[in-house]
Parts: structure tokens; sequence; C-alpha cells
């Protein structure tokens, strides 16, 4: 009502993961978010309680659906077929002054730079990296495992595998596995990206990956990258090539199926409510201190009111 102070947003760790909308008009009618179908048929979409909405070709979204995501904080991700391609983001929140500068003095400082990538890697493989090594060197060590957990898991579920490539302006020509895997990462990239844009940091600022829009979205997504989506994607996949069902249903749609299999395990792990601690955990390893402001920095003429949701909330 009028007058009334408007809700606190949920806090990412507590918000369920994603949806996809591959066709519909997605609007705010009678105050609820809605998808609406070529018949006119409303499906409803708890906007406040999800981290992320991805629109695929066929989705159009309302100035009012956008304005109303953004109050809430869930994040828009405009993707291809499959999720295989990203070609916009609506940022529900943004990085904090003081978060940005930590972050790029992180990534500037190679001291600090070499001990985050050496954290990154002792909490994806469950070790800490050898001795005296580059970041170039741990790439490399990293590529060389990454490849054989890929082969091991082909050989487990009994499906050919080649390697990992798929030509993102090409979606049908990449393999069964592939199209698995691309369609599982898309979802992990997603709830990542959110997490990190609700804890005040930039997607872009990344430390083993750079050069991207999203370096930092894949740096964090790889920690978990191999616990979560890849496993699932090579069983269905096997599921599919073997004409096995999965999870008790036959597999129709490869990547619809990965894609419910994803949501239904990143709420099972708790994922979303892991990923902004192991980003200040993964930050801490770098032993430096958030710079300060400068002191000939101009204080806020009109100060604004303390946001409502996560420290990246724009509310």
């Amino acid at each position: 009502m009028k007058g009334l102070t408007p809700p606190r947003p949920i806090p990412i760790k507590d918000r369920a993961g994603y949806v996809f909308v591959e066709k519909g008009r997605l609007d705010v009618l009678d105050g609820a978010f809605v998808v609406v179908d070529k018949t006119g048929v409303r499906t409803h979409i708890p906007v406040g309680g999800l981290a992320t909405i991805f629109l695929e070709p066929g989705a159009r979204i309302s100035h009012a659906a956008v304005a109303l995501a953004s109050a809430v904080g869930c994040l828009l991700i405009w993707v291809g077929e499959g999720g295989v391609r990203l070609y916009a983001v609506g940022q529900p929140g943004g990085a904090r002054s003081d978060r940005l500068l930590y972050q790029a003095r992180l990534a500037l400082d190679d001291a600090a730079r070499l001990k985050i990538v050496r954290k990154m890697f002792e909490m994806r493989f469950g070790e800490p990296p050898p001795e005296k090594r580059s970041v170039d060197q741990l790439r490399g060590i990293e590529g060389v495992r990454v490849r054989t957990l890929y082969s091991a898991l082909a050989n487990q579920f009994q499906i050919s595998w080649k390697a990992r490539r798929y030509d993102p302006k090409n979606w049908a020509a990449a393999d069964l596995p592939n199209k698995c895997l691309s369609a599982g990462t898309a979802s992990l990239y997603g709830l990542c990206e959110a997490a990190i844009l609700a804890a005040g940091y930039s997607p872009a600022i990344g430390f083993l990956h750079t050069g991207k829009p999203q370096s930092f979205v894949y740096d964090l997504a790889d920690i978990y990258k191999f616990e979560t989506v890849v496993p699932i994607a090579f069983k269905v996949a096997a599921a599919k090539h073997h004409h096995r069902p999965y999870d008790g249903a036959p597999v129709d749609d490869p990547v619809a199926a990965v894609r419910r299999a994803c949501r239904d395990a990143f709420r099972r792990t708790k994922l979303l409510a892991r990923l902004i601690p192991a980003i200040d955990e993964i930050f801490t390893a770098g032993e430096l201190e958030a710079p300060g402001p400068a002191p000939e920095a101009q204080p806020i003429a009109f100060p604004e009111p303390e946001a409502s949701g996560d420290d990246g909330h724009r509310g």
C-alpha cells in the first residue's frame, strides 16, 4: 500500500537458482511478474525469489518487467539458443566502488594474484598446488587435470568424447556431450554472475581468466563445475545416447533435462549460499587490505539511504 516501506529483497543465498524463458512476453500484469504466451495465458514467475532469469530467442520483456526485476535484484541475461551465447546482462546490482578498487588492486598485484590463483586451485581440487609455480604454469596443470576428468567421466558413462569444443555461432554443430555441458555451464555462470554482482564486485576482473566481460564469473564457476554441472551433463548425455531414462523420465530434450537437473543440484548443494562467502575467502587469500578513499576525494553531496538488499544491490 502507498506509504508503506517496500519489503527488503530476499538475499541471494536464500533464493532459488534460475529459470529459462524460451518463448513469450514477460510483463507485469495486475502487480505480478508473468510470462504471457501467444494464446494470452499467463504464467507467474516469482521474480523476487530467483537469482537469474535467462531470456532465449523468442522471449520479449517490457520496461515494467525490467524495472521490477531490478528492484528485487533478479539478474536478467539475454542468451542464445541453449544458453550457449551471451548477448547482454541487465544488472540488478553492481560493483561498489570500494570493493571494485579492492578487486582491481588484487588483480594488478602480481604476488596477490598468484596467491588467489593458488587458492582457487586448492578450492577446486581439494589440495594445494605445487610450490614455486607461476600463474601460467598453474593454468597448464589445471588444463591437464580438467581434460583427464572429462575423459574419465566419458569412460564412466560409456559415451564418446573427443574434446570440449563448440561453436557459439553454430549451436546445432556441437555433439551431444558438448551441448549438455554448454547448457549446464551457462546455468552455473548465471548464478555466479548474480552472486558477484550481489556482493558488489565486478564480473570482468578475473585472476586466472582475463580479458572477457565475465572473466571472474569463469574463475568462480570453475571451482564448482566438476562438483555439479559436469557430472550431470555426462549423465544426461549418456541417458539420451543409450536410450535410458534419467531421473525416472525419458530424455526427449537433453538440454532441458540438464537445466532441470542443475537447478535441483544447485538447491540440494546450497550453492547460492556458498558463493558469496567463497568470493570473500578467495580475496582474503591475496593478503591485501582493502583501499580506503583518497584524502582529496569529494564527499557525497546527497547521501543515499542504505541499500536494503545485498551489498551490491542498487535499491
